[in-house]
């Protein structure tokens, strides 16, 4: 039986880069969670009820993705609840999870959604496939140290500084990688097992 571990993709829905990233996956019979804007998700409706059709799971990564530092309470309390409520009316169901925008949790925000009943969910490993470090042989030196139970962070849209044409270009070859480790990519389960 296989090791579980948990691979994320942040920033989408993106039509061009989704779509190649849920082929991979699909070929590699792996699941993985989409941590999704909202608008985004609101562009894209048929794409993000494709990833879910796919049984992969769904998160929340805000409605504009603001930095958190950058805006008042209210507003980061605003972009979390638009949030999920983009997902929400594109999906037919809430996401279960939430993930801040560069990982800069606020109060706020987290508490918003537990209101929301998101659980937040960070990482143990980014692949860092954005910027000057995202070049494919780097982000494959980071994935080659993935281990049974870790997160990992990595992105389907483009954004601003994200590679993932980069990404897609070593990501075939690391979920063969972990076939062969004894590893398996599965969504986000509601409660993650103790260690």
């Amino acid at each position: 039986m296989s090791a579980e571990i948990y691979l994320t993709f942040d920033d989408g829905p993106d039509p061009s880069w989704t779509p190649q990233i849920l082929d991979v996956l699909a070929q590699a019979r792996m699941h993985a969670t989409f941590f999704a804007i909202g608008e985004c998700a609101q562009r894209e409706p048929a794409l993000m009820r494709s990833i879910a059709a796919a049984g992969h799971a769904v998160g929340n990564h805000t409605y504009s993705h603001r930095h958190p530092w950058l805006m008042r309470s209210r507003a980061a309390r605003a972009q979390v609840r638009d949030g999920a409520k983009a997902l929400s009316e594109v999906l037919g169901r809430e996401p279960a999870f939430f993930r801040p925008p560069h990982g800069r949790a606020r109060p706020c925000m987290t508490d918003e959604a537990r209101l929301q009943g998101e659980r937040m969910v960070m990482w143990d490993r980014s692949a860092i496939d954005w910027g000057w470090f995202g070049t494919a042989p780097r982000i494959a030196e980071r994935l080659a140290r993935v281990q049974a139970g870790d997160i990992v962070l990595m992105h389907d849209g483009r954004n601003q500084h994200n590679r993932p044409d980069q990404l897609l270009q070593v990501l075939p070859d690391f979920l063969r990688e972990l076939v062969r480790k004894g590893l398996r990519s599965t969504a986000l389960p509601l409660h993650r097992p103790a260690a």
